[in-house]
């Protein structure tokens, strides 16, 4: 896993005082990294358009002008005047080149986007809105200085944002490259060397990006075992009988030895499956709250008073009896508005999901820092996984997941990894990770895939995928330049 951060603003002070790295080197090795990027990838294409803003991206434009001149057909477009000292100076070295300096935008094979960067803290004029969707229009490759513009600070949008291919970073990943709301805009992410090596660079955090490498999956090492070997999970089956038998038949799939469906109706399971209408003696996890509906508040108060591991999901997260038990390490699974009825029952906030998806990591922090114990697991198009205030993010998943069941899947997932004896945070990233990466190998189309298509895609994994798909992350978010 790699770290993330809120802000960079400090690691670059830090650069300065400790590692006596002015504003200008750090803004050369930064442009000399995106430049670095683009010959080596790019260099079989003649035109590129650079479009800078007045503060220090634009500067970071500008100077990246310089180093491709006479590489490229260079163009730069200078969105309004440049207003600090550095960004003057890297505009008097390009003059000083004759490198041409255009008044109005046209298309070009590589547009860069240096119009804003994680600078913006006010909404966008006119003027760059109208600039940004021209850029947008452009059948070019598209590269994102720092971040699209656009997305501010915190990871939000609200109303147009620059739809870059690829982002190029300054010295380290930062929190609003992972929000829900920028994950349209960002493309491949790469982080660029400052001068310093990443590992100097950066500092402490309570925040990681989960790579596929974190995924350990229940390889069965031992030859001496039987079933008992790989835990009982019991999965409690309510009125809305399906969402059940969908996390049960995941759950089987990915490794506990045995399973037991709890309710009070004849199910038609499949054979290897059991059930029971209580909870069995040597049972290891519990997984309860999917498609629940009626339910007697006394039985679900009893289930949760067991010193079993548990996976909570969906009902019972409108229901005020969880708050009496979220001083116990057990897992949370809800989609944003459940996590909103959750918040309230809290007493932690009252607010809706835009609000919600506006500031999801303000408000998994909120709740992790009340209760540590609890492992949360908000779902979303990045997930977030927290406990204790420390916060980890799954950018794996995709719309191949946007469908009733999946999050069934899931929470079956998280309860066959605990009734193996998964502590509950290594459960839900593993389980997590697992769901999201065998939705990308889902190969139909990104719009038909059912559970019982991801279960086969989950039960598929193997080993060698974790080194693959580490490739992958190697790629997606390099240190390269």
């Amino acid at each position: 896993m790699q770290k993330l951060f809120d802000e960079v603003n400090s690691l670059d002070k830090r650069c300065y005082e400790k590692f006596f790295l002015s504003e200008d080197l750090l803004m050369e090795h930064a442009a000399s990294s995106m430049a670095l990027y683009i010959s080596e990838n790019y260099l079989h294409l003649n035109s590129i358009l650079i479009v800078c803003g007045s503060g220090n991206n634009g500067a970071d434009g500008i100077t990246l002008a310089r180093l491709l001149h006479t590489k490229f057909n260079v163009k730069l477009f200078l969105a309004s005047s440049p207003k600090s000292p550095i960004s003057e100076l890297q505009l008097k070295r390009v003059e000083a080149l004759g490198l041409e300096i255009v008044d109005a935008l046209s298309p070009a094979d590589i547009i860069v986007d240096c119009l804003f960067g994680t600078g913006l803290n006010k909404p966008l004029n006119e003027d760059s809105i109208n600039i940004i969707n021209t850029l947008n229009s452009y059948d070019s490759i598209k590269i994102a200085c720092d971040i699209s513009s656009g997305i501010n600070n915190i990871g939000q949008v609200e109303s147009i944002a620059f739809e870059a291919d690829i982002t190029i970073t300054m010295g380290a990943l930062k929190t609003s490259l992972f929000t829900d709301l920028a994950k349209d805009y960002v493309g491949e992410i790469i982080v660029a060397n400052l001068g310093v090596q990443r590992n100097l660079y950066e500092v402490e955090s309570n925040k990681y990006l989960l790579e596929a490498s974190d995924m350990k999956l229940p390889f069965r090492n031992k030859k001496n075992a039987h079933k008992g070997t790989y835990g009982h999970l019991n999965v409690i089956v309510g009125s809305k009988r399906g969402a059940g038998i969908i996390a049960s038949k995941a759950a089987f799939g990915f490794g506990t030895g045995l399973l037991s469906v709890i309710s009070k109706e004849d199910l038609d399971l499949p054979y290897h499956i059991m059930q029971t209408d209580t909870i069995s003696e040597n049972c290891t996890a519990i997984a309860m709250g999917m498609g629940l509906g009626k339910y007697d508040k006394e039985e679900i108060r009893k289930l949760l008073n067991t010193d079993i591991p548990k996976i909570i999901d969906a009902d019972l997260f409108y229901d005020e009896l969880i708050c009496e038990f979220l001083d116990k390490e057990i897992v949370l699974t809800p989609h944003p508005k459940e996590f909103c009825s959750l918040l309230k029952l809290c007493k932690i906030t009252d607010i809706d999901v835009t609000e919600l998806q506006n500031n999801r990591f303000k408000y998994v922090e909120e709740f992790s820092k009340k209760y540590p114990k609890i492992v949360l697991l908000l779902k979303g198009a990045n997930v977030i996984i927290s406990q204790n205030e420390k916060l980890y993010v799954n950018t794996f998943g995709s719309a191949v997941l946007s469908k009733g069941g999946s999050g069934d899947v899931l929470s079956g997932l998280i309860g066959s990894l605990l009734a193996q004896k998964y502590k509950p945070l290594d459960a839900a990233i593993s389980a997590s990770l697992a769901h999201t990466l065998a939705a990308r190998k889902y190969s139909k189309n990104n719009y038909s895939m059912i559970p019982s298509d991801l279960v086969e895609e989950i039960r598929r994994l193997w080993k060698q995928y974790q080194r693959i798909t580490k490739l992958l992350c190697a790629r997606n978010y390099s240190n390269k330049y």
